[in-house]
This record gives structure tokens, C-alpha cells and sequence, in this order.
């Protein structure tokens, strides 16, 4: 099955708005079996609207179309639509309850762009929007299903979540697909490529891997078709502990399960809890902990001791131990962690402290350069890195990276006792 998604909007071609729409559905229609031909980003103008639709209507089986059903003047795909598809607007009186419901919940008065949006063509399905004013709406023609929904991101997810998948999985038939992602971390994908180099040499004709790799790690995508729901599975399934065997040292969690959540799942399910003291992440590790649901039962609070101060007045760091070593030093860190297990009582910290640049680096330490250590109330261990020159990606690599180390210690102490 084939598909095109269409956005709709001068804010996006003008580089103010980011189109993550298109990436979202894009994933979940090849989540569902189908072929993403195109993804067409255009103004939201009449001649531009025909275009994209006549060169997409009876060429593929779905159309995602996003935006351009706002109140305003320059939102005017709704009309373009109707006139298209052989219909005029005509006013929908569950369309306007919603809207009318809607506005009067946040204290606001109806207005004439308001009502407006109750104006659908009456050639269409009419999807109503529980979240928002504009309607989706769904379109037949030569063989093709052409969907339209709001721009909004949370708006569309709705809609396509609650309606728009459902819909797509009564009309149209397809072949089952699955996905299984398998997150790795602390190797280079070079590395980890020729590891699984008999892997993949092995792997059967309907599933392919693909490796995704981001300064939190690789995600390797197993994605399988078939017409065999059950025996796909299991197959993938397979594959992924296989997998999970060759790259153990290096294997974090399944699916979901990223490097960002397996510490905290760990901590919680054995009752232990832990605390952050960062410097160059500046509170980047905690905000990755706490973005958690049920984070509260491990995770106790963190310092942002970004200057030496702080790491000596809060943390209690040796003021020699930062004149002789420097913030950026195995010492430093050590003592940072052991201040944050001292400070609130946790049976884990972790700290970190880097020259994240551009500036900041010597000829010893050049940019790049970061020191994380894991405190438990037994010892504590250190690690020293050096990541590159990109402050954003430094930042990002330190968090990922300490959290790898947290859940490292956590397993072995685990395991020892």
C-alpha cells in the first residue's frame, strides 16, 4: 500500500515552525505496512493545494494532509477541498456544539472565525476534534483516501490515534508489519556493524535492520512483513534476543525501554534511590530521570554546582582538590558524587563535570573533555571522556553516558550481592 502525507502551511517553508508532523506519521504509516512515497510540504494557496492533489489522487491508496484549517484568512484548504472533491460548505451542527462548548469552557465569546469553522463540505466524513475547533475530515477519490486534519501536533496525534487509524484499518487492507527496536549504547556504529556482520548475513528476506544512532544511542530497527501475524512475531522476537546475546555488554532495553528510562525502572523495581550533582549538563541528567512517571520513588534531588563555589559550599569539594586537579578532573567528580550521596541520603549519585565548549578547553584539556563518576555509599567509580567539540552534542553524549554508567554500577553491585 502506498501513501503520501502533504503539509500545508508558509510558516513551515518559511523555517518558523518545525514539521514534525510528517515525521510522526510518516513513522506510524510504515509502522502499518504502507510505502511513504512522498511527503510534499506547500503554501497555503489555491493552485499550490490542486497541484500536490492531482499529482497524489489515484497514484496511491492514502493522503495525510495536515494544517491550513485555522480561523484566519490565510487558512484556506478547507474551501480549496470542497471545491476539489465536487462539494460546497454547509454548516454542521455537531461541528459548532463542539466549538461552541469549547470556547465558552475557556471563558471566551463565539465569534464569526469561530463559526466559520463549523462549515464543512458535504461531501466528506466529518471526523469532530475533541481538543480544538477545526474538524477532520476524509475524502474519496479514484481509489484514494485523502485525509485532512489540523496542524496543531497535539490536535492531529489525537485524531489520528483515536479516529483516523481506526478508519484506515477498516477500508483499507494491509499487510502485517512489525517493529522491533532492540536500544544499544557505549559502542560506535562502525563497531557495532561489523559485529552483526553474520547477523544480518542471516537475517530472512521479509525483515531488515536498520541502524538509527543519536548521542543517546543506537536503536537497531528490526522490521518484518508477512501474512502471518503470529509467526512474525515470534520470528522478531527471536531475532531480538539474538541480538541481545551478541551485543550484551552494550544492550540496554527493547522497544521503549531506552537508556533514559531502564536506570530508573531498575532503581525503582529494587527500592533504591539516587541524586545528580552536575556541572556541564547543567540539571540535563536529572530533567532526563524526572521526565519519568513515578520517578519520586528513587529520585531525591539534584545540584546544579556549576561553579566551583557551589561544588564547594554545597558539595562539600575540597577547595585544594579544585586548585591542584581542576573542576574537570577524576578528583573533582569523585568528590562531587560522594557530597550528593552525603547530602541526600541516596544510595546512589551520580556527577559530572566537562568542558562542553566551544571555549574553555586546554592543550590537556581540550574541549570535550568530561569526567562522570557513580557514587554508591560503598566507593565510587570514574570514567573520563572526550566527546568533541559541539557543546549541544556534549551535553546530551555526558547525560546519555552517566546514565549508562548509573545503570552499569547499579547491575553489578546487584549482581554481587
Amino acid at each position: 500500500m502506498k501513501a503520501e502525507i502533504i503539509a500545508v502551511g508558509n510558516e513551515i517553508l518559511q523555517g518558523f515552525t518545525l514539521d514534525t508532523n510528517s515525521n510522526f506519521l510518516a513513522k506510524r504509516l510504515t509502522e502499518l505496512s504502507f510505502s511513504v512515497e512522498k511527503i510534499t510540504v506547500i503554501q497555503d494557496k489555491r493552485q499550490d493545494i490542486i497541484q500536490a492533489l492531482d499529482s497524489s489522487i489515484g497514484h496511491c491508496d492514502l493522503i495525510l494532509m495536515t494544517g491550513g484549517l485555522g480561523p484566519t484568512s490565510d487558512d484556506i484548504t478547507k474551501e480549496v477541498l470542497a471545491e476539489y472533491f465536487g462539494g460546497q460548505l454547509v454548516e454542521n451542527k455537531d461541528v459548532l456544539s463542539d466549538i461552541e462548548k469549547l470556547i465558552s469552557s475557556r471563558n471566551l465569546l463565539m465569534n464569526e472565525k469561530n463559526q466559520k469553522q463549523a462549515l464543512v463540505p458535504d461531501n466528506c466524513i466529518v471526523v469532530r476534534n475533541k481538543n480544538g475547533t477545526a474538524p477532520a475530515m476524509i475524502f474519496n477519490k479514484n481509489n484514494t483516501y485523502l485525509v485532512s486534519m489540523p496542524g496543531v501536533p497535539f490536535e492531529m496525534k489525537e485524531f489520528f490515534e483515536n479516529d483516523i487509524l481506526l478508519f484506515i484499518k477498516e477500508n483499507i487492507n494491509l499487510t502485517p508489519i512489525l517493529v522491533k527496536v532492540i536500544n544499544v549504547f557505549g559502542i560506535a556504529e562502525s563497531v557495532l556493524a561489523e559485529k552483526l556482520t553474520d547477523f544480518e548475513k542471516n537475517l530472512p528476506e521479509n525483515i531488515v535492520i536498520a541502524y538509527l544512532p543519536a548521542p543517546e544511542g543506537i536503536r537497531l530497527k528490526l522490521t518484518g512483513k508477512g501474512s502471518n501475524f503470529d509467526d512474525l512475531n515470534t520470528g522478531l522476537d527471536k531475532l531480538a534476543q539474538n541480538l541481545k546475546m551478541i551485543i550484551s555488554d552494550n544492550f540496554v532495553g527493547f522497544d521503549d525501554d531506552t537508556i533514559e528510562i531502564v536506570p530508573g525502572k531498575l532503581l525503582k523495581e529494587k527500592k533504591l534511590t539516587v541524586s545528580t550533582a552536575e556541572s556541564c549538563t547543567g540539571g540535563l541528567i536529572a530533567h532526563k530521570i524526572t521526565s519519568q512517571s513515578g520517578s519520586s520513588e528513587y529520585f531525591k534531588g539534584s545540584i546544579v554546582s556549576y561553579s566551583n563555589e557551589a561544588k564547594i559550599n554545597i558539595l562539600g569539594v575540597n577547595p585544594r582538590t579544585l586548585e591542584e586537579f581542576g573542576a574537570v578532573s577524576k578528583q573533582t567528580v569523585e568528590e562531587m558524587a560522594t557530597g550528593a550521596i552525603r547530602l541526600f541520603k541516596t544510595d546512589y549519585a551520580v556527577a559530572v563535570s566537562g568542558i562542553a565548549g566551544p571555549t574553555g578547553g586546554t592543550e590537556t584539556k581540550p574541549v570535550g573533555t568530561t569526567w562522570i563518576a557513580v557514587a554508591s555509599k560503598n566507593k565510587v567509580e570514574s570514567f573520563e571522556f572526550h566527546f568533541g567539540k559541539l557543546r549541544d552534542i556534549n551535553i546530551r553524549r555526558a547525560a546519555a553516558n552517566a546514565l549508562f554508567k548509573l545503570l552499569n554500577v547499579v547491575k553489578s553491585e546487584i549482581d554481587r550481592n
